[in-house]
């Protein structure tokens, strides 16, 4: 029987077949395009992220024989993004508000600036700051007419992506602990929304889903003609993690997508960060929990999009590469990519994106080496603030697009002293959710046995630098990385 994987994601949707040992059978994906109204802004269209779901999804279930071989149905999905729809009608009442969004900045320092911070991480394991879902949603509420007439009414919906989705797929109005985990509204140790962080936010309870395991029976879908059985929901950074079988104690992934999200297994212990990392629900799935520490980056991939589309320096991602390699060092060039803020560990939602060092002798190889040397640069950042709370990577296991690149891959494991190990397939989000999926509907019997049946096999990238040399490159990123800091 074949597993059917919806993965929406922030630039595109897709989805994916796998069989019971973890093959990719088929996929089919649909771009979604991102608004910029205003700077800092980032919004999509609800109504246009289902209708890509649905459209690949009926293409891949067509192709596979009909919904009557699909034995279930995965969804992943990125994460923070707030949907807010008519619980009667079905209809959005505003476009989403994107997880890279930073329009709640403000509000967030004012809750920062009245002490509120310590109740938010300790009950949530989250820190104020607009990449999170509250903020998003308290500002639906005081800035969008309809969102604040159907509350009102007690017909509003707010939810991730992953309740949009299943809203759509199967009428009911839930969200899984993962996602639910990153509103800073659900109390992080009992996977119920708190009563004390939804009255900080001003978020009325009846407008929140029911929250459900991330694995097991999880309601019918017969959209495409024939019941098929939802059997997991997952946020996509957990999902990558379960793919990489990442769920032992200091065991550590990285994605490499739009933004960049690492995260080290604690089990199933509760982790706490003194150096700005969060804590977030890794796995649930009845009286069986699995806890992580995380740090998030918000440029990774969107970055190379960036040279490419908007600066033209580059025809292709794939270009990024060959250029890197095509000088010896970075030209004495910095990028702070902060386009949309400073995530993990430094947290400043003020900051945006500057470039040192330049000089007439600066190619357009070197920036582009540059902005790949910033993506290793901030993941070395997350490493430091990991191994200062206990958790030090000796092996990060890494995914996503950008990954790729053979060239940031091994500068990876040169900047950050870590063996590099990437899997031969890096669809380690989609593959995480399938791994849920076949628990969930009981082809494989525990989670341990479907990962070791649905693992891929790895590639390994070993530290090949001198330490001077890296030493070297890191004092330059500080250096230019405070003076941005300084700089607001």
């Amino acid at each position: 029987m074949k597993i059917l994987v919806l993965d929406e994601g922030t630039s595109s949707t897709r989805a994916l077949l796998f069989d019971e040992t973890g093959l990719i059978i088929d996929s089919e994906q649909q771009p979604v395009q991102c608004v910029y109204p205003r700077p800092g802004w980032v919004e999509q269209d609800a109504n246009a992220i289902w209708e890509a779901t649905e459209s690949v999804a009926a293409k891949v279930i067509d192709r596979a024989g009909g919904a009557a071989a699909i034995a279930a149905i995965g969804i992943t999905n990125q994460r923070e993004t707030v949907v807010a729809w008519d619980r009667e009608t079905g209809r959005p009442l505003a476009p989403a508000i994107v997880w890279q969004d930073r329009r709640t900045a403000k509000a967030c320092q004012l809750l920062r600036d009245g002490g509120h911070e310590e109740l938010v991480q300790e009950r949530s394991g989250l820190l104020l700051d607009p990449y999170f879902s509250a903020s998003k949603m308290r500002w639906l509420l005081d800035h969008e007419v309809a969102v604040a007439d159907a509350a009102a009414r007690g017909v509003l919906a707010f939810g991730t992506i992953d309740c949009w989705l299943r809203f759509k797929l199967m009428g009911r109005f839930e969200t899984d602990a993962s996602n639910a985990s990153r509103t800073a509204l659900m109390a992080l140790e009992t996977s119920q929304w708190d009563d004390d962080l939804c009255a900080l936010f001003d978020v009325p309870r009846s407008a929140l889903p029911d929250i459900t395991d991330m694995a097991g029976d999880l309601g019918s879908c017969d959209f495409f003609g024939e019941p098929i059985r939802v059997a997991a929901s997952v946020g996509d950074q957990q999902a990558a993690t379960l793919g990489q079988a990442c769920v032992g104690p200091g065991m550590a992934k990285a994605t490499f997508g739009t933004g960049l999200f690492a995260l080290a297994s604690t089990g199933g212990r509760r982790p706490n960060s003194d150096h700005r990392l969060l804590a977030t629900l890794l796995y649930q799935q009845g009286d069986a929990r699995l806890y992580a520490l995380e740090g998030s980056v918000f440029v990774a991939g969107s970055l190379v999009q960036w040279l490419r589309d908007m600066a033209g320096l580059v025809g292709s991602a794939q270009e990024t590469e060959t250029l890197a390699r095509s000088v010896e060092d970075n030209g004495g060039v910095t990028i702070i990519p902060a386009f949309t803020g400073l995530g993990a560990p430094h947290w400043r939602a003020d900051l945006t994106g500057s470039i040192h060092g330049l000089t007439f002798g600066v190619t357009r190889a070197h920036l582009v080496r540059a902005a790949l040397e910033a993506v290793v640069h901030s993941a070395v950042d997350l490493a430091e603030a990991f191994a200062a709370d206990g958790a030090p990577w000796r092996e990060l296991k890494v995914d996503g697009g950008m990954i790729a690149n053979d060239w940031l891959a091994q500068d990876l494991a040169d900047i950050s002293g870590a063996t590099v190990s990437r899997p031969e397939n890096v669809e380690s989000t989609a593959r995480g959710a399938a791994i849920l999926a076949a628990v969930g509907v009981g082809l494989h019997e525990t989670l341990e046995r479907a990962i070791e049946t649905m693992l891929p096999s790895f590639e390994c990238f070993k530290p090949a630098i001198a330490e001077e040399h890296r030493k070297r490159r890191r004092a330059q990123w500080r250096h230019r990385l405070l003076a941005a800091l300084q700089s607001v």
